[in-house]
């Protein structure tokens, strides 16, 4: 039976609510069967539309902005669906590191001030230039 024919795996006792696992796994071609306790993978307990929307944002390269187009949605939505899907899969989004972050806006604010110093023809060209590529580093 092709894979799309087949119902998704319940996560839920439909008795008493709790947590299902997988005890048994079977290969129709070999007729292998393995059985044990088996967990569920990240991302199993994800409801259709949270596949939906993965779906649509992996199709959307990550893209917001096209995803909120796509889906007829506003940015925070967008953002609070990310959220309920990072959740789903048991992933915690990625913090760019504050230092990093710091370091990126002193270097914009220098960038900005060299700038105004030539502008203002307190430095030259040349000297703008150098302290430029000095920032760099």
């Amino acid at each position: 039976m092709p894979n799309d024919e087949l119902p998704d795996i319940p996560t839920e006792c439909p008795v008493s609510g709790k947590p299902l696992h997988v005890t048994e796994l079977t290969c129709e071609e070999s007729g292998v069967i393995i059985r044990g306790k088996f967990r569920l993978p990240d991302g199993a307990e994800m409801a259709d539309e949270q596949r939906k929307f993965l779906s649509v944002f992996i199709r959307a390269r990550g893209v917001i902005s096209t995803v909120e187009r796509e889906l007829g949605l506003s940015y925070p939505t967008v953002r609070s669906k990310l959220d309920n899907l990072l959740k789903a899969m048991n992933l915690a989004p990625i913090k760019e590191d504050v230092k990093k972050s710091d370091d990126k806006k002193k270097t914009a604010a220098k960038k900005r001030k060299i700038l105004k110093d030539l502008e203002d023809e307190k430095i030259t060209a040349a000297q703008a230039k150098k302290k430029l590529q000095g920032l760099k580093e």
